[in-house]
């Protein structure tokens, strides 16, 4: 059975969707079987991954309204990981779910049935704590949260923890945080220093060893449809998520 991990942070900008992308692409490197849910409305993890997010018949809202339609939205990217594309369709979800029942655990249903198929889940969340974020919550074993070293990221990142503890104690008690990551990172800058001992000394093993160094290439690739690894694979951003995937199997390996 697959581990489901959510990449979310409410905070937008701090490398989210590019970490979604390119750990899916880099798991798949190492031979996992990955899903890719693109459950933004801005739609940037289908375009990134070379999807024209605007054609589809089947997307994640489809999925959202219909649980039983995720056999239909799954797409094969060419990079060696399945995605479920999304697009502006999906904001109206937040409106149509508003009085739906059972509105906050429709996504862990529709996963449920196509869970056995991978290895690896990975949510591509909004930049916010709505209702599409509670349902990648429910629908999680774990959340992975990007985030740069800077002050206002420590206040959302309190944020977020308790929006985590809520979901845990309400819909899913066995939410957990996989880790976090340090991403869009200038260790030339003392205040990033400062941040990134912060947050280890506060979370310790949780923040992952991986660095996600600022780089141009890992900026540049979305707008080419591709992951950094096939943009350019010897650029710094794409060895750093090849590194983050080697960590997230090195921990399920030993869990």
């Amino acid at each position: 059975m697959s581990k489901i991990f959510s990449v979310t942070n409410q905070k937008g900008g701090v490398g989210k969707t590019t970490t979604g992308i390119n750990l899916a692409h880099s798991l798949a490197q190492y031979g996992q079987r990955v899903l890719l849910v693109d459950l933004d409305p801005q739609g940037n993890a289908s375009s990134g991954s070379g999807i024209d997010r605007d054609a589809q018949q089947y997307t994640v809202y489809e999925v959202l309204m219909q649980p039983a339609a995720i056999k239909n939205a799954v797409l094969i990217t060419r990079s060696g990981y399945d995605i479920i594309a999304s697009n502006r369709e999906l904001s109206g979800a937040l409106v149509e779910l508003v009085n739906a029942q059972h509105r906050e655990f429709r996504l862990r249903e529709a996963l449920h049935s196509v869970r056995d198929e991978y290895d690896f889940i990975l949510i591509d969340c909004p930049p916010a704590l709505d209702l599409l974020t509670v349902n990648a919550l429910a629908a999680s074993d774990a959340v992975i949260i990007p985030m740069q070293c800077e002050y206002f990221a420590l206040e959302g990142l309190t944020e977020l923890v308790g929006t985590i503890r809520k979901i845990r104690e309400t819909l899913n008690p066995n939410l957990s945080i996989e880790g976090l990551l340090r991403t869009l990172y200038d260790g030339r800058n003392s205040l990033t220093l400062e941040v990134s001992t912060q947050l280890k000394n506060h979370f310790g093993d949780k923040v992952y060893s991986t660095i996600i160094p600022r780089n141009v290439r890992l900026a540049e690739a979305p707008s080419y449809g591709k992951p950094a690894l096939e943009y350019d694979k010897r650029s710094k951003g794409a060895r750093a998520y090849l590194a983050l995937a080697n960590e997230v199997l090195e921990r399920e390996a030993a869990t």
